[in-house]
């Protein structure tokens, strides 16, 4: 790689980590705030917090590296036309195509490390986040530890703790059963405790009262009231299918998914089409950094000087990465409605290459001087 190479790829990472850096954050902090508040209503520590927003991490990296690098390389380009370097290059005989050899080739970093997020690290994080989300879910005791607020547990049933003590113990329990209308059954208790058992949690309810209401064949519906010191109530039922729901596609490895074992299908409710689909989506992910560098690059070589910059040149670059991410999702749709039609997936980088190739193609030819006014000799002061 000859020294001019290296300069403009230097420039091109320098501000690529730049724009890496701060679109993550801002996208991470947007996330870990609405993770703060779903966990922390949920009664979960600060770690847990922690936690669960390290474990998207790689998920929102990987999405926002190729506009990273297409940022990175409008940028880079623009100063390199400002300070005239790049006129410099292009008057010593180097041509576009020549001068895209380093956007290309920091368009490939770019995409080798979407290709290690996608392929590596985003499945390792989903299957943990996975496994933790399992975990919570099976977790009853933190659902009860929400005082002062109505929940509805499961379809019918409904749910208020008055306080929860520093023992642990909910305090003024209401809980009403509803699920059999024709045995609509009403719990209070001064106090109870969630147990785990062999069999599932268990609710220990102690001085309480239960109102039962019963239909009565042609007459009105008939209220009865027992008291007791001590009850024990199932919730395990209330949670039914916690932990228990199919496993995520995307938590498994891209091999796995391109050739799919029958465990993998059984675990995750898919067939072979759906999850052949999803691997190919992963390998088609990584593609987009180079295309959207190169789009960048060759969109800024558009159009002549003008001392107010190249803004209208970045306007195309945008709308071009802006049709380019419409292809993918339409094409991203269109494959999970038709497995069988996952080629599509191709299709954006493909035309997003194809357009950079255009556009490459336009700075390269020779451009023709304006045309003199009718009758002013050559030569001639207009």
């Amino acid at each position: 790689m000859l020294r001019i190479d290296r300069y403009m790829l230097s420039q091109y990472l320098t501000q690529f980590g730049f724009f890496a850096l701060v679109l993550v954050s801002v996208y991470w902090i947007n996330r870990a705030v609405q993770l703060f508040e779903q966990l922390i209503q949920d009664g979960q520590t600060a770690l847990v917090v922690l936690e669960f927003t390290a474990l998207t991490l790689p998920l929102v990296i990987s999405l926002v590296l190729p506009v990273a690098a297409f940022a990175a390389t409008c940028y880079g380009t623009n100063r390199l036309s400002s300070e005239s370097e790049l006129t410099a290059m292009q008057a010593a005989g180097l041509s576009p195509w020549r001068l895209a050899r380093p956007v290309l080739v920091f368009g490939l970093i770019a995409g080798l490390m979407v290709a290690a997020l996608a392929h590596g690290l985003v499945p390792l994080a989903r299957a943990r986040l996975a496994d933790r989300q399992a975990e919570l879910a099976q977790n009853v005791t933190a659902r009860f530890l929400r005082a002062g607020a109505f929940q509805y547990p499961a379809d019918g049933v409904t749910l208020f703790i008055g306080s929860v003590a520093a023992d642990g113990r909910l305090l003024d329990l209401f809980l009403e059963d509803a699920r059999n209308p024709a045995d609509q059954r009403l719990y209070t208790a001064e106090e109870a405790l969630v147990l785990r058992t062999a069999t599932g949690p268990r609710l220990v309810m102690a001085r309480g009262m239960i109102q039962n209401l019963r239909p009565a064949e042609g007459g009105e519906p008939r209220l009865s009231t027992t008291r007791f010191a001590d009850l024990t109530y199932d919730i395990g039922a209330l949670f039914a299918g916690a932990g228990h729901k199919d496993r995520d596609l995307r938590t498994y490895s891209t091999w796995r998914l391109l050739d799919p074992d029958p465990a993998l299908l059984k675990a995750t409710g898919a067939d072979h089409d759906r999850a052949r689909t999803e691997g190919h989506e992963r390998m088609a992910q990584p593609l987009m950094a180079p295309v959207a560098a190169m789009l960048g690059f060759s969109m800024l070589l558009l159009g002549n000087y003008s001392r107010f910059g190249v803004w209208r040149q970045v306007l195309w670059g945008v709308l071009a990465l802006l049709v380019v991410q419409a292809l993918s999702t339409v094409a991203a749709s269109h494959a999970a409605q038709s497995p069988r039609a996952w080629p599509v997936l191709y299709l954006p980088p493909l035309a997003g290459a194809a357009i950079a190739g255009g556009a490459l193609w336009m700075a390269a030819r020779p451009r023709r001087p304006a045309r003199r006014r009718q009758g002013q000799p050559a030569g001639a002061a207009p």
